[in-house]
């Protein structure tokens, strides 16, 4: 079908009637969305976890609770990871609705129980000390991994079930100990590392989850500080800076595990954490720059749009940088005609719609959406960004151009009525010809970017943008995007709605605040004294009493001798 239709475009461009040009489109995989979505590749990965596990508890090290049952231990291994299945089908089913994530959640599980089992092998054998073993099994590693890329609920998740696996590879008489550990540290590492924005969190969270685990190991006995002041204090004192060291040595060196994992997970399973989105806000990405120098308005328009939704987001708990980033890019459509939208044309500057009918004036501006999408896929932009260009209008109207066709109409109308023209000529006006094609919003960030794109380009409008105005105005559109039924596909709630406009009108009032009329460089005191300084002078000048002339005596003949 794709060389039929370059066919046709090579066709047309031949006979002058097209630029045998497409524009590009953000289509994924159709096989990939197939499995993403496959009910028996979902519930094959589930089996598959349930016997891996029972499989890892029956190999268990000699030293485990179930060394000489190993038939038992496979079967509660069995049975706890049922439970892990039944638990994610119940509370995460939403949050990881794709095979992808299935697969991310449940192999961390497994990796992790592997690391786990190896440690308690090496334990067994005598290659690491019985006393330190459970000080160099990374607690953190699938909570914290999982907290980071699928939030902080799939972290809880995984903190919980790797704790109950595990336990069955440890000793009997060290397991509510590494229980303890376990549950604790990991459930830390996922608190802490909610909303993580950079890198250098992680060992911060890291240096926190090891001091955690320590504290944790003296309260249970598993260090004793006591014997340092006893007998041989030396050797003891030794074996304790071990132990430090390796609790504190181990959560670091989990930190940068995931430090190192995290891009190349993003990359394979298509997930974006703040961490990266905090990246893609640099304002020098190179569709940024050609905005500020082609289309300084749009660009100054999505700053604005930009702030406006970062702070909607964090009043919700929505993502405030994902957001943010998604707004800088969602009219990087009108770079390709930035002198046909209102912000980039200056004062005294002709408008090209002057020239142009309601509905091709109509047909540039619906058409950025489809230039946007383009230019994302030709720059390859994160998916949700793409998303967010295509649903940011939500099929609204171009009212203006509307209007002014149907008024158009209208005078056409009444040259008909008095017979100057004939009714064949009248055009033909059509509410869906001036409707943006895109999508409605589908995620919490995209119904905040669209209400944010008309709250700021409507606010350009108040004259005396005073807080009742503002609150109105907001209310206004609001209300007519919810009649237009534009948020209908949105999971925004009414109070979530209700707490967006508060944001919006807070952000809008410091923005558009007025400012005191500073007199001019003339109106100063100083120039004052300034200006009356001649004025001074010249009135001096003007009082000076001119000197008299001496009378002139007569000479006579006595005065001369």
């Amino acid at each position: 079908m794709r060389y039929l239709d370059a066919i046709k475009r090579w066709r047309l461009a031949q006979q002058g009637l097209s630029s045998g040009r497409k524009r590009r489109i953000h289509t994924g995989n159709p096989l990939l969305k197939i499995l993403q979505q496959s009910f028996w590749i979902r519930w094959s990965l589930f089996v598959s976890f349930a016997l891996i596990s029972a499989v890892m508890v029956y190999n268990a090290a000699p030293a485990s609770a179930f060394a000489s049952t190993p038939g038992m231990g496979a079967l509660y291994g069995a049975v706890i990871a049922f439970a892990a299945v039944v638990m994610f089908q119940v509370s995460l089913q939403n949050t990881c609705n794709r095979n992808s994530r299935v697969l991310l959640v449940f192999g961390g599980l497994i990796c992790h129980l592997l690391v786990v089992r190896l440690i308690m092998s090496l334990a067994s054998s005598g290659l690491i000390p019985r006393e330190l073993h459970l000080f160099a099994i990374p607690f953190a590693l699938a909570p914290m991994l999982h907290g980071i890329l699928l939030g902080r609920s799939v972290g809880a998740f995984s903190a919980v079930f790797v704790t109950l696996l595990g336990c069955l590879f440890a000793p009997q008489s060290e397991a509510l100990a590494y229980m303890i550990l376990s549950l604790v540290a990991g459930i830390t590492s996922v608190l802490l590392a909610n909303r993580v924005r950079k890198r250098a969190q992680l060992m911060q969270i890291g240096l926190h989850v090891g001091a955690v685990t320590l504290g944790l190991g003296l309260l249970l006995g598993r260090l004793d500080i006591a014997s340092c002041f006893g007998p041989d204090p030396i050797g003891h004192a030794q074996i304790f800076g071990i132990g430090v060291a390796t609790a504190i040595g181990t959560a670091l060196f989990t930190a940068m595990l995931i430090n190192g994992l995290l891009p190349l997970l993003e990359g394979l399973f298509a997930l974006t954490t703040d961490i990266s989105w905090l990246e893609l806000s640099d304002l020098n990405h190179k569709l940024l720059r050609q905005m500020q120098l082609e289309a300084p308005g749009t660009f100054h328009h999505s700053l604005v749009v930009a702030a406006l939704a970062e702070a909607a987001a964090e009043k919700i708990g929505a993502n405030a940088p994902l957001s943010r980033v998604c707004s800088y890019f969602h009219d990087v459509g009108k770079l390709a005609k930035p002198s046909y939208f209102i912000e980039n044309q200056h004062e005294g500057t002709e408008n090209p719609h002057d020239s142009l009918t309601p509905t091709m004036s109509s047909l540039i501006i619906i058409a950025h959406v489809k230039d946007g999408v383009d230019m994302a896929v030709k720059n390859k932009l994160n998916p949700r960004i793409i998303d967010v260009i295509k649903e940011h209008h939500a099929g609204s109207i171009v009212s203006f151009f509307y209007h002014k066709a149907r008024n158009q109409k209208k005078l056409e109308l009444e040259k008909v009525d008095r017979k100057i023209e004939n009714p064949e000529d009248l055009i033909t006006v059509d509410e869906k010809n001036f409707r943006y094609p895109g999508d409605r919003p589908t995620t919490r960030e995209s119904g905040i970017i669209c209400i944010a794109d008309s709250v700021e380009s409507a606010s350009r409008t108040l004259v005396k943008p005073t807080p009742a105005r503002i609150r109105t105005l907001i209310d206004d559109i609001v209300r007519a995007k919810i009649d237009d039924r534009q948020l209908d596909q949105c999971p925004l709630t009414f109070q979530e709605i209700v707490a967006i406009k508060e944001s919006f009108a807070s952000t809008l009032r410091s923005m558009l605040h007025s400012r005191i009329d500073y007199p001019k460089a003339d109106d100063t005191p100083s120039a004052a004294a300034n200006r009356a300084e001649p004025d001074r002078e010249s009135a001096r000048n003007s009082r000076t009493v001119p000197e008299p002339q001496r009378r002139k005596t007569p000479r006579t003949r006595d005065s001369l001798s």
